[in-house]
């Protein structure tokens, strides 16, 4: 019986190979992209999964809320001191280490060169985080300070094919020189991990903060991450739920400008499983970028319902055909076939096809795996057998598509009576409701489609605002030079700066802490006479080149003066407390933005001018509060993504304490920048030379949103191109169940343009009715996603208005060239029978 079955069913697939090929590609095409989203999911889902006992391996995160404005800043770093007072105060935690990033300068045989992912930790690290290591033991490897590990990759940077044990590295940083000997080597870490190492080095925390010892006992300092391994059993909601009074505790009051201060009063705390780290709500301060878990659900649901289209093609093909098979099913009804016999023939001719659409759609994704696995910079492979093996996915999936698509058919065909269909020239195509039923599947069909046209619309064009709007600067002809602040430059760095300045090509230079894309956020309370609580603003150190070269326009009052000794609010490093009493006495003058401005409560940058606060930027011991005068205002300036909310900052003048340089310049991009790169080797040949273009820093901040725009263009022409298969099979079957239709029409005089009219309006009207379910879903959901950015697009009807013409416009082309083809057919040919 089942190889009866099967022939039919290969019998019937060959008769009518043209159904045959438009719904195993249509349902290849559904399924293969099905398969690449899922693996891409299931790959983001299990981030750091394959790290062991990651079910008891913690991330301790901060969240921070700003007071004044109610705005959220959710850090994955946490303040160096927590991880003593969570120890003390939990024993269920069995360990706790500090890793801290840094970019040091690393000597080895009188070379320097630069290293990215670089951690300094201050314990034994291996027993919180179990990395794989290939040569050392995990006990000793990070036992003492001066002790090293490198990836395997970083290994054969550094020493080629020599064993890299024992092998000594120099590293300098804030100007103090260290050699590190290497004790072990990690295995790469998977790109499927929120961690980014690529070396590890145990420090002394002590001697390298010496200068600034209010790193190593102060909350307010996030410049790294805090990792725990609970002991077995432990529950964490119950640590996490103590942890409000667990702040109290430890948080200790200060007090600013005679008023009491806590620091955990505007900060929250929890730990979270380093699985959740990479979809977590915590994006800020990552060591890799991670991911949204709407985005992520998101796809998931793109990926069902280009399935869904595709077996909806399936069963709008099915019964369309029901006429060409009414007769094989009444017969077999007459010689005693039951129902069910004919639900199961008809149910395994549809596992059939999509069995043989599986193994098309395999061979679709392994040749754009590797494609799918650059461009979306993840490790993607697909096994069929093993732990990660999907043979039982694939299996299910051909099942349940098979059943799925084949059902209604199976139930549809099987219904049919002998009497009625074997009645002189009846066709059960005719049924009741079937129309109706793929006229509504077609309008789910097309309002899929244009829906993730829509989605695409407003994508790219919330990228290329975020690209290419005013960020309040002159982004164009900008160089960013990185690494200024080493301490090894301090000697050299302004004659490097005239230097450059010298170079052919170069406009303008400028220094400062904060840059186009940098990470850093420093932050101070400002007390403004008359309100009760301070206000946070950001401050940030430039010198009097700054704004000019980022060309920031002032628009009120003076900028900094280097002729003015009030201005500069330098300070040595180490702190000198003669020199901090002394800035505190005198105070400082500063230059704020428009958002500073409106934050603090003036009217208009005019009435700014010449106002005085206060600000907490020196230590209690020295003073306290510094006294801060108001001499300029500039306009706004949007250093980072437009994802994150404006800065509102206060700038000072510092002759001396930078992180970048700006370089403004005219003429060749790469001329200009391979003299600024000689002159840096001649004058500091041990520091390795950092710059970037402004253009480039800018594409790779939008990159995310870039690739995202491009994912859901690749969605968009994968629904297109599975409904317009669909919809011309469809459409050749309608106009060849209505052939004598259009042979009598035209014998009565109907034009070849009005046929061609009549069949294409038949199957536009379901495109426009798709229109009306697309526009208000992806309304919603696209606002929902520009709510994300603090600066978006408004949401117009263009999008909307292009996606519905160009739904229209692909269907019609789709349907038009076969109905003129048919419309043209001599009506004899359709009528000679008769």
């Amino acid at each position: 019986m089942w190889r009866n079955y099967l022939t039919v069913g290969l019998r019937s697939l060959l008769k009518s190979r043209t159904y045959a090929a438009i719904n195993i590609l249509g349902l290849a095409t559904g399924m293969a992209a099905c398969l690449i989203i899922l693996l891409f999911v299931r790959n983001e889902l299990t981030f750091d999964a394959w790290l062991p006992e990651a079910d008891r391996t913690f991330q301790f995160q901060t969240y921070y809320t700003d007071p004044n404005s109610g705005e959220r800043d959710n850090l994955q770093m946490a303040p160096y001191v927590a991880q003593a007072a969570l120890k003390k105060d939990f024993p269920q935690i069995a360990a706790a280490v500090h890793l801290l990033t840094a970019g040091p300068v690393v000597l080895r045989n009188g070379e320097a060169s630069e290293i990215s992912d670089m951690k300094y930790v201050d314990g034994p690290v291996f027993d919180v985080l179990d990395l794989p290591l290939v040569k050392g033991d995990p006990r000793t490897a990070l036992a003492k300070p001066g002790d090293m590990v490198l990836t395997e990759s970083e290994a054969q940077r550094r020493f080629g094919d020599q064993n890299p044990m024992g092998q000594t590295l120099t590293l300098i940083s804030r100007g103090m020189s260290a050699d590190y000997r290497v004790t072990g080597v990690l295995k790469d870490l998977p790109k499927a991990s929120h961690l980014k190492i690529s070396m590890l080095a145990r420090y002394d925390p002590v001697s390298y903060w010496a200068d600034t010892p209010d790193f190593l006992r102060q909350y307010g300092w996030q410049s790294g991450w805090v990792y725990v391994r609970l002991k077995p059993g432990a529950d964490v909601a119950a640590i996490n739920a103590q942890l409000p009074q667990w702040e109290k505790r430890n948080i200790p009051d200060e007090f600013f400008g005679g008023r009491r201060l806590n620091q955990g009063d505007d900060m929250d705390f929890a730990l979270v499983n380093v699985r959740d780290v990479h979809l977590g709500h915590a994006q800020g301060g990552s060591m890799s970028p991670g991911n949204d878990r709407r985005s992520i659900i998101t796809f998931a649901i793109v990926a069902v319902l280009i399935l869904g289209m595709a077996c909806v093609n399936f069963v709008n093909l099915a019964t369309a055909r029901a006429s060409q098979r009414a007769r094989e099913v009444a017969l077999r009804k007459v010689l005693g076939a039951n129902r069910r016999q004919l639900i199961l023939q008809f149910i395994g001719e549809s596992v059939l096809m999509s069995a043989v659409a599986m193994l098309v759609a395999l061979a679709l994704t392994e040749l754009l795996l590797p494609l799918v696995s650059q461009f979306l910079g993840a490790d993607l492979t697909l096994h069929y057998f093993g732990s990660d093996g999907l043979i039982l996915p694939i299996l299910g999936l051909v099942l349940v598509v098979g059943v799925a698509g084949g059902a209604y058919p199976a139930f549809y065909l099987s219904r049919f009576q002998p009497a009625r269909v074997l009645k002189a020239n009846k066709s059960a195509a005719d049924a009741e409701g079937s129309g109706r039923l793929r006229s509504a599947l077609v309008v789910a069909q097309f309002a899929v489609s244009i829906g993730l046209i829509i989605c695409t619309a407003v994508v790219y064009a919330q990228t290329l605002y975020a690209r290419h709007s005013d960020p309040g600067y002159r982004r164009e002809g900008l160089i960013q030079i990185s690494g200024i602040s080493r301490r090894q430059l301090a000697p050299v760095m302004d004659t490097i700066v005239r230097e450059i300045e010298k170079v052919d090509g170069v406009v303008a230079t400028g220094r400062t802490t904060i840059g186009i894309d940098t990470k850093n956020n420093t932050n101070a309370g400002v007390i403004v006479p008359g309100r009760e609580n301070p206000i946070n603003m950001g401050v940030y150190q430039v010198d009097t080149k700054f704004f000019d070269t980022m060309g920031i326009r002032l628009l009120a009052g003076r900028p900094f003066d280097i002729n003015r000794p009030i201005d500069d609010s330098y300070r040595p490093i180490p702190q000198d407390p003669a020199a901090e009493r002394a800035f505190a006495a005198r105070g400082a003058n500063a230059v704020i933005n428009e958002l500073a401005v409106q934050r603090l409560g003036f009217r208009s940058p005019q009435e700014a001018i010449g106002k005085q606060v206060r600000m907490g930027l020196v230590q209690d011991e020295f003073g306290g509060s510094v006294p801060v005068t108001i001499i300029g205002v500039v306009q706004n300036s949007r250093f980072r993504s437009v994802r994150d909310p404006m800065d509102a900052i206060f700038f000072f003048y510092d002759r001396a304490r930078h992180n970048e340089m700006l370089v403004r310049y005219s003429g060749d991009p790469a001329a200009v920048l391979a003299r600024i790169e000689a002159v840096w080797k001649r004058l500091a040949p041990e520091v390795p030379f950092s710059a970037k273009f402004g253009d480039d820093i800018v594409r790779d901040l939008y990159h995310a949103e870039e690739a995202r725009a491009q994912a859901f263009a690749a969605f968009a022409l994968l629904a297109v191109i599975v409904g317009c298969l669909g919809l011309f099979g469809l459409s050749a079957f309608t106009a060849q169940r209505r052939t004598k239709e259009i042979g009598i029409r035209k014998v009565l005089g109907a034009s070849t343009l009005r046929i061609v009219q009549l069949l294409v309006w038949q199957f536009s009207r379901p495109v426009l009715i798709a229109n009306l379910i697309a526009w208000p879903v992806a309304w919603w959901v696209m606002r929902d996603w520009l709510n994300g950015f603090d600066a978006r697009i408004t949401l117009t009807p263009l999008p909307f208005l292009l996606a519905g013409g160009l739904a229209l416009l692909i269907a019609v082309a789709t349907i038009g060239a076969h109905s003129f083809r048919v419309a043209r057919t001599n009506p004899i040919h359709a009528l000679r029978y008769e």
